[in-house]
């Protein structure tokens, strides 16, 4: 991967960054998209710090506008754009019939809307190349129903089904789209579930209550496991590999299919 250029949304916390910092590290000029202008920077100078090759745009991948001036920008200042990754996201909870209007169209605009605006302005620019590789960052709640998680199991089920279909249109260009789906993750959104509890083992002994399993491994994943999945699809390793989405949840949806 040294050389290539990916770029990566949702890259200034949780999964976002920590792709952003393997991929880095494996050579790979890595540049950021984030909504918040000021993490992203304090997240690219760190890493511009640890000698890595490291950029930011700050844009709302909900805004076809800004979608497609960051791509243009990229592609003309850093280079083709090699690999995509769709980590932004957004997690409103409540019960179903309890939503607002705004939580849903909110989720789905991050979740679903930025994955179709930012895959398509990237694809459209490899099909001339003839390469590159994709990664959307989805969950195991888009294969399995979750209380009070309605629009953002949506959203990520909606992402997911995209992400398939586009592979399968552009897979004789050789472009690869594949998903990345975790489970309970050592990141803000995690924490925010559980706001006055352990997180970690809330998310390790399930709740019978809300039909929700345990984390057989007893572990919740680290942003950098997740990482290490969305690394392996992009690769040559796994050239093979298209259309497939790969949970990463230690077992908590007891090896459902996606």
């Amino acid at each position: 991967m040294n050389g290539r250029i990916a770029l990566v949304t949702g890259a200034a916390g949780g999964i976002g960054a920590a792709v952003v910092r393997l991929l880095a590290e494996e050579g790979t000029t890595v540049v950021g998209v984030d909504l918040d202008p000021d993490r992203l920077s304090a997240m690219v100078d760190k890493l511009t710090a640890d000698g890595l090759s490291v950029r930011g745009h700050a844009a709302d991948v909900a805004s076809a506008v800004d979608v497609e001036g960051v791509v243009d920008t990229v592609e003309r200042e850093t280079g083709p754009v090699d690999y995509l990754v769709n980590a932004a996201g957004v997690l409103r909870l409540g019960e179903a019939r309890h939503l607002s209007d705004e939580d849903w169209h909110t989720t789905f605009a991050v979740n679903t809307t930025g994955v179709f605006l930012m895959s398509r302005a990237v694809t459209n620019r490899m099909i001339p190349r003839r390469q590159g590789a994709l990664v959307t960052v989805a969950s195991n709640a888009a294969g399995i129903a979750r209380t009070r998680m309605a629009a953002y199991a949506a959203s990520k089920a909606a992402a997911t089904a995209f992400t398939r279909c586009l592979g399968l249109e552009v897979a004789r260009h050789n472009i690869r789209c594949n998903v990345v789906a975790p489970g309970s993750t050592d990141t803000p959104m995690l924490h925010g579930m559980h706001p006055d509890g352990d997180t970690a083992a809330a998310s390790v002994a399930g709740s019978p209550a809300a039909f929700r399993t345990g984390i057989p491994l007893g572990r919740v994943a680290r942003p950098r496991d997740v990482a290490h999945a969305v690394r392996f699809l992009l690769s040559e390793e796994a050239a093979q590999v298209t259309l497939h989405a790969l949970t990463v949840d230690g077992g908590a949806t007891l090896g459902a299919p996606m």
